[in-house]
């Protein structure tokens, strides 16, 4: 992509993923500057790291958006996404998830396996995205490897392949051992760990290399019989022998290769790039992505070729400095600046006015992208997240992005006259941006309300609105985002009878409503044969139903997992209209929700608790008290962690107790479970 573009077979899609802070961006600051992308290392804590780039990612030392960049490694092009740990960020770590070719997973080695890890982990599973480890922060006091290892086992479901053996832990941990190469890596201080002492493995650790080197064989020898013979006939396996093989076991999702290292002592990062070259995927080594034929529903392929009509999937837009800035990455053919593509699911046409090659939020213009980059795109203005570019005489339609439910929500207005005019446009730039961002009026109350993942993530977004948009806002507390259902089976009927400008509508229409599985969502069936009412009609039917549950019955909340049935109608021909229809529908959905039993559901939330054990009694006893569930219990190092599942009602001003409960010791992570009926005793928002 730069002056001699890299083939394909040369490329490498990554993303690295983690819970919040196991080190992923400063793996990423180190691979930088390795690979001469940067001349110095920016650190997290002191807010300079290349790829936090946002004010609020530098202050709060977090990944809030996930950044792009382009790396060189042995003569192969890495394109990198450092994702965000947050679990209120978990959309940018699906979309990135949905364009990459393999991820590394990063696990510190003292919290082993924690919650967003599981998260972050089971999204690559289902995108079946290979992936390799690295197991962070062995210097650290409590640092366990091998019970990292074991929770990969347990927790993952992953089969781990230990490919190097830390030398020394905690204070006095050294480098590693190489079991493919069987040597010694021992790493420089006074270098930044730029160089590394290649040395025979001492005698001291001989047998225990030995050990795990046999392990490593017997589990590759398991999915290839040409290592299989040599290691039944005892002949020497070569590393020569062993990478290809390792290889094929890793793209085909069979296994997940283990580095270590300590990444802001500077130790471990090179065999971790020379990792990402040899075992992670290049874009020809992963089956072509499928789409549809929007105007035949056929299934169509398209091969990692720059010859190839153009396939591309726009995975994320940012606002900047008021322009729309959109990524997307080029699965077949080529993204040439200046063309004109097709945008099959908004029907619309695009033009392509900037091609860019991206370093977190600097950026390169390019001619044009080939099959396999991930570049920037300036000039597209339907295209949202999720959308596919691709030529016109070739339609085809990627699997969209999935987004998330918010699950709380804010009442935001504008301090002065001034910031009223801006607020709409600056919210509604802020919501195309991100997918799990919703803004909604209140006709009732006259506010803005805005919904989102959490209360970091809508915080993050008021400080935009002040930053980049210049807007003041006063903010309101947070509340939970309730749904609303029904518990039991009801029937309703209803005529709309009117005069409406002069003409009659009619219409008549019987419904039997009854509940459906938590989570499964809102299902309308007609049982009328097109006699008894035209299928234009049952459509109007059908609308008037699905927009009258956008609206519940108790709290005016969206009502979901309801089955409505049309059983009944009567139509005149002379007087019959959609109108007609579609209000009675409404009214009798209306009318059936109330008959119902009408429920309120709130969020449940999964929350993990670390603590010492001598507080477990104090926070399970606090849990309990906030309506909360514990599910499991178990020992983490010096801690326990604590399982469980909270309302997300009672869960507001959490961390406070938590803190204060457990002398600033103990520390939670939460994260969206499901709806569920909510507690009785629970005041109505």
């Amino acid at each position: 992509m730069m002056e001699k573009p890299f083939p394909a077979s040369k490329m490498r899609n990554i993303g690295i993923i983690a819970h919040i802070d196991a080190g992923k961006t400063t793996i990423t600051e180190r691979i930088l500057y390795y690979t001469g992308r940067s001349y110095k290392m920016g650190e997290v804590h002191h807010g300079e790291a290349v790829m936090d780039w946002m004010p609020d990612e530098q202050e709060r030392g977090i990944t809030i958006t996930s950044a792009v960049t382009t790396c060189h490694w042995r003569d192969s092009e890495i394109h990198i996404i450092d994702t965000p740990g947050h679990v209120d960020f978990t959309i940018e770590v699906e979309r990135s998830l949905r364009v990459l070719d393999g991820a590394i997973g990063v696990f510190c080695a003292v919290g082993g396996v924690q919650p967003q890890s599981e998260t972050v982990w089971h999204q690559a599973d289902k995108y079946r995205v290979p992936k390799i480890a690295f197991v962070n922060k062995l210097d650290r006091v409590g640092a366990d490897f091998f019970g990292t290892i074991r929770m990969m086992r347990d927790r993952l479901g992953a089969s781990p392949l230990v490919m190097q053996i830390p030398v020394g832990s905690e204070e006095s941990f050294q480098g590693v051992i190489d079991l493919v190469n069987m040597k010694q890596l021992v790493w420089e201080e006074e270098t930044l760990g730029e160089t590394f002492e290649v040395t025979d493995i001492p005698e001291g650790l001989a047998d225990t290399a030995q050990e795990h080197r046999n392990n490593l064989l017997e589990t590759v020898a398991e999915s290839d019989d040409k290592i299989m013979e040599a290691y039944l006939a005892e002949t020497p396996i070569t590393a020569d022998m062993l990478v290809p093989s390792i290889r094929k076991a890793t793209i085909d999702l069979h296994m997940v290769p283990v580095f270590c290292g300590a990444a802001l002592r500077n130790k471990g990062i090179q065999p971790l790039l020379d990792g990402i070259i040899d075992f992670l995927p290049s874009p020809v080594d992963i089956p072509p992505v499928e789409g549809m034929d929007p105007q035949t529903g056929e299934v169509k392929r398209a091969p990692c070729s720059d010859n190839a009509p153009l396939v591309a999937l726009v995975f994320k837009v940012l606002m900047d400095e008021g322009r729309k800035l959109s990524y997307a990455r080029v699965y077949s053919g080529r993204l040439t600046a200046g063309e004109e593509v097709l945008n099959p699911a908004k029907k619309t046409k695009e033009k392509l006015a900037r091609v860019l090659a991206m370093h977190a939020n600097k950026r390169q213009r390019v001619s044009e992208a080939r099959a396999g980059n991930i570049v920037g795109i300036i000039g597209l203005k339907a295209s949202s997240t999720g959308d596919t570019l691709c030529d016109f005489s070739n339609p085809i339609v990627l699997e969209p992005i999935e987004a998330y439910e918010p699950v709380i929500s804010v009442a935001v207005e504008p301090k002065t006259h001034g910031d009223q005019e801006k607020i709409g446009q600056a919210l509604a730039k802020l919501e195309a941006e991100d997918p799990t961002f919703q803004v909604k009026y209140d006709e009732d109350t006259g506010q803005t309300i805005i919904s989102g993942m959490g209360e970091l993530h809508l915080e993050i977004l008021v400080s935009r609105l002040k930053r980049e948009f210049r807007t003041l806002v006063n903010v309101g507390k947070p509340q939970v985002v309730y749904k609303e259902t029904i518990k039991q089976y009801a029937e309703a009927a209803t005529i709309f009878d009117k005069e409406i400008g002069g003409a009659r509508h009619f219409g008549q229409v019987s419904l039997e409503l009854s509940p459906r599985d938590r989570g499964t969502g809102n299902y309308f069936t007609n049982t009328l044969s097109e006699e008894v009412l035209p299928l234009e009609l049952v459509s109007a039917v059908e609308q008037g139903v699905m927009e009258s549950m956008e609206s519940g019955v108790i709290l005016g909340y969206p009502t979901v997992d309801v089955a409505v049935v049309l059983v009944g109608a009567t139509y005149k021909e002379s007087d019959a209209s959609n109108l007609a229809f579609k209000v009675a529908a409404s009214m009798a959905c209306k009318e059936g929700l109330q008959r119902g039993s009408p429920k309120l559901l709130e969020p449940i939330m999964a929350v993990e608790i670390l603590v010492p054990e001598a507080f477990v009694g104090d926070a399970i006893g606090d849990i309990s008290a906030r309506g909360g569930r514990v599910e499991n219990l178990e020992p983490r190092g010096e801690m326990r962690a604590i399982g469980t599942i909270v309302p997300l009602s009672r869960m507001f001003g959490y961390s406070t107790a938590l803190r204060s409960a457990t002398q600033g010791r103990g520390t939670f992570t939460m994260h969206f479970s499901h709806y569920d009926e909510a507690v009785p005793a629970h005041p109505a928002p």
